[in-house]
């Protein structure tokens, strides 16, 4: 079934950004609350129609981002995350109160797998049948509870793509009855492929009574790479909200990304007959926002925001852009705010030409900062010939990394490496919670092995290291290496991420950045364990 172009006036497809949810519930992509503001106004910069900023039952932190959000951030309408609970809906209800125009998100789960594994208990029924009126009678009254709060409610079927249909449309149609305005059929694990998740909205449309003021939704995963796929099939079949984060971050292998929906639609509008309200000209510049505040680099072959999406190296593609660049491009750079940079940073550049490259990037540094900013920036182009943007975003997360008060960093490092016996490394970490500076040393089977093993004794926290990667996030000879360093304690694990052109100082200071993220978990270990459940988590406490 293709979409129906026979409608003169396009259809408007509602944009519900979750990066500031489920893009954050991603491992090691935790924001401080700070960032959440500062990425809520980019977004309602953007246009998105939907903010979720957060699962307010979760943890005090989440309460706070969902609370400062609703009340500082105007235009989009704020929404926040609620299992179908008396609890978490209170939460919600509470942290939304001072929002002009908010949302309550609702779900609970609706699949035979998901019922028999989260709903187990013989409370909820000893039958599947009887799970499954349990599950619906607890649907209504969540929506109904939501009601109480806002006239805008969410209501979402967990692992709807899995849920047998006829249980899925009997569940739908009693929300509806009870007062959802948008229901979602998310493909919780990332298990649908398009012809089938299409099918699905098609068939709740046909079988449940569902009446102009209810939007459908399409929420996908991308486990098979098919998270937009799903979402562009779901809209042709009639769905009219799409839930997405930007740079598809989000649990395992993230959602749909929003860049890529949005200009998927744009591009073929023709094709789907639908419009956005989005500015895609800060895509750019909101992509590099949430890259830094997360700390996950955007890979360079992404599309719409990759760095290499409008390049062409093979000598052919080159000719026939230069000749006419419908030859190879579908949209042009400057449509999504990528543009040739007309500002080049090295060790001559003034003030006026970094900050603003770095307002170009989206990157605002506040006056207090700034020449601290700049004072690093000199040192960086002193080492290098050039200073290019992704020198700049790791520039800019230092400046971070300096003004949240690590628990621990590096005061002294030296390594010793010479054929004929073990690397040696010797380190000094300052422990800032106690004042105390730690001296230790390590060997190991290389250099960075003796580095990693000197900081662990004296830091001297139990913890496992994951996984260590290095690469060259700049060009030329003298190229920064960004190294991302992810350890685990016990489930959750934390990443950190550094660069310099001396890839042992890069590695010392990702291990350091990492050390910092699991000391902070260690404070609060409950409620953030919590978040790191995400959306899966069992209502077995309820």
């Amino acid at each position: 079934m293709q979409p129906d172009r026979s409608a003169r006036i396009p259809r408007h497809i509602v944009i519900f950004d979750t990066t500031l949810r489920d893009g954050e519930q991603a491992p090691g992509a935790a924001m401080t609350l700070p960032d959440k503001v500062r990425i809520a106004h980019q977004l309602a910069r953007l246009g998105v129609d939907v903010i979720e900023a957060g699962f307010p039952t979760s943890s005090p932190a989440q309460f706070d981002a969902v609370q400062r959000i609703a009340t500082e951030v105007q235009g989009p309408v704020i929404c926040a995350l609620a299992r179908a609970t008396r609890g978490d809906i209170e939460a919600a209800g509470k942290a939304l109160r001072t929002g002009r125009r908010t949302r309550i998100h609702t779900f609970i789960a609706t699949s035979d797998i998901h019922l028999e594994s989260k709903f187990g208990d013989e409370r909820y029924g000893r039958t599947i049948d009887e799970k499954r009126q349990t599950i619906l009678h607890m649907a209504v009254e969540a929506v109904r509870q939501a009601r109480s709060f806002t006239a805008d409610v969410e209501f979402s079927a967990e692992d709807a793509g899995r849920t047998g249909l006829p249980f899925l449309c009997d569940v739908i149609q009693a929300v509806v009855e009870a007062g959802a305005t948008t229901i979602n059929l998310p493909d919780t694990t990332g298990y649908c492929v398009p012809e089938e998740y299409a099918a699905m909205f098609r068939r709740v449309q046909e079988c449940c009574e569902i009446g102009p003021g209810v939007v459908l939704s399409a929420h996908c995963h991308d486990d098979l790479g098919l998270a937009v796929a799903n979402s562009m099939a779901a809209v042709a079949a009639g769905a009219g909200q799409i839930e997405c984060t930007i740079n598809g971050i989000g649990e395992r292998a993230g959602n749909a990304a929003l860049e890529e929906v949005v200009m998927g639609l744009r591009v073929r509008e023709n094709y789907y007959g639908c419009v956005t309200a989005l500015q895609p000209g800060l895509l750019m510049e909101t992509s590099r926002m949430v890259s830094t505040c997360s700390g996950f680099p955007v890979q360079p072959n992404k599309a719409i925001v990759g760095r290499n999406a409008f390049s062409h190296e093979a000598g052919i593609h080159q000719d026939g852009v230069l000749k006419c660049r419908e030859t190879y491009e579908i949209m042009r750079a400057e449509d999504v705010g990528q543009e040739v940079e007309s500002i080049r940073l090295g060790r001559h550049s003034g003030r006026h030409g970094l900050f603003k490259r770095l307002d170009g990037m989206g990157i605002t540094v506040p006056g207090d900062q700034k020449e601290d900013v700049y004072r690093r920036f000199l040192a960086l182009a002193d080492r290098k010939k050039e200073v290019h943007d992704a020198d700049l975003s790791m520039l800019f997360e230092g400046a971070i990394q300096v003004e949240s008060r690590p628990v621990f960093s590096i005061e002294k490092l030296n390594l010793a490496v010479g054929t004929g016996h073990e690397p040696h490394a010797f380190v000094a970490v300052r422990h800032h919670r106690s004042g105390v500076l730690k001296e230790a040393t390590g060997t190991g089977d290389g250099p960075v092995d003796a580095l990693f093993r000197a900081i662990d004794h004296a830091v001297d926290e139990a913890h496992e290291l994951v996984n260590y990667a290095i690469r060259s996030v700049s060009e030329g000879s003298d190229a920064q290496g960004e190294v991302a360093v992810v350890l685990r304690y016990g489930t959750p694990c934390f990443t950190g991420r550094a660069s310099h052109t001396d890839v042992l100082q890069a590695s010392a200071d990702a291990y350091i950045a990492a050390l910092n993220q699991l000391a902070t978990y260690r404070e609060d270990e409950a409620s953030i364990q919590f978040v790191g459940n995400g959306i899966m988590q069992a209502f077995g406490g309820e």
